[in-house]
């Protein structure tokens, strides 16, 4: 299916700089938002307890906080619906150690004359445990980074590598400065989605350096940026056919999955549009902006080809008994 039909070469890199400049800001706005402002993080990374909880009924928020102000176990926790207007989810920053007592008995007792409830989850993290999943996080998205650069790197060629990672840099900067301005709450599920759109991303722009490669040497200019924008345009309907399939079904969690997978589908649809933008504006043009050398690429090719002749041709004869 062809969502647009070739022609000629759609002239992208002509755009390249705008593109640039647009992404270095968007960037840029996002590592303040993180600085200044930074993470909202939740249970999983600061630590503490929540609880949810579903009502027969509309769950009575004013109710629920005046039965808890006055417990130590829940000082300065914050009550919201969940989702839907019949539950509920009790927030607290509270270690472990501070919990004498069973924190779900605990919400039983307090909430009983707000109406037939069931505390349906209980989850507890350490501030200790918090910590350690925080820097194991940061870790995961440090080791995933550095093994797409070797892949690259051996599957085609060191600029390649470059460009690619720093296009995924771009991604997860933009996707981490819209989480921090929308105030999405961060725990492992924002984790699991931000290593997929790694792997979103890094496919899509394999897809696009796999074609460059081909036009290498099926393309007749010189020009790296005539040779971008032939394999870009051959790739663009792929591309955005692919891309738009994936963003509808991002986009029924988000707005059907319920406010469990809110964060992660929200999260997922920011890295697909920015990985597809990013696979097509970004890490291209970085090509060009390395120096990459179409010439002495085609000459390394024609001297590969050569060696690889020669060793054939010593190897039929060998074969043959003239060696």
């Amino acid at each position: 299916m062809e969502l647009f039909k070739y022609k000629k070469p759609i002239p992208l890199m002509a755009k390249a700089k705008l593109f640039f400049t647009v992404s270095v800001i968007a960037v840029l706005a996002s590592w303040a938002l993180i600085m200044f402002k930074g993470f909202n993080y939740g249970i999983d990374f600061a630590g503490g307890t929540l609880v949810q909880v579903k009502y027969e009924g509309k769950a009575p928020l004013p109710k629920v906080r005046e039965a808890i102000k006055h417990s130590k176990v829940f000082e300065g926790a914050s009550v919201n619906y969940f989702g839907s207007e019949d539950e509920i989810i009790i927030k607290v920053r509270t270690s472990s150690k501070q919990l004498g007592t069973d924190i779900g008995d605990e919400a039983r007792q307090l909430l009983k004359n707000t109406g037939k409830f069931e505390v349906r989850r209980v989850d507890m993290v350490g501030p200790k445990v918090g910590n350690e999943l925080r820097e194991k996080g940061l870790m995961a998205l440090v080791l995933s980074i550095a093994g797409i650069l070797l892949y690259v790197s051996f599957r085609f060629e060191w600029r390649f590598a470059v460009a690619s990672v720093m296009a995924l840099v771009h991604d997860v900067s933009i996707a981490m400065g819209a989480i921090v301005l929308f105030n999405v709450e961060v725990n492992l599920d924002i984790l699991a989605a931000l290593l997929t759109i790694l792997g979103y991303s890094l496919n899509d722009t394999i897809i696009v350096f796999d074609r460059i490669r081909e036009g290498l040497t099926s393309v007749r200019s010189p020009k790296l940026a005539d040779i971008i924008d032939e394999s870009v345009t051959r790739t663009l309907s792929r591309t955005t056919l692919t891309s738009l399939t994936t963003f509808f079904v991002v986009l029924t969690l988000f707005l059907m999955g319920g406010e469990i997978i809110h964060g992660f589908s929200f999260t997922l649809l920011v890295g697909i549009v920015v990985g597809t933008y990013s696979s097509i504006f970004i890490a291209s043009p970085l090509l060009m902006m390395m120096g990459f050398d179409v010439q002495k690429y085609r000459q390394k090719l024609a001297e590969k080809k050569k060696r690889e002749a020669e060793k054939e041709k010593l190897r039929a004869m060998y074969e043959q008994g003239t060696v």
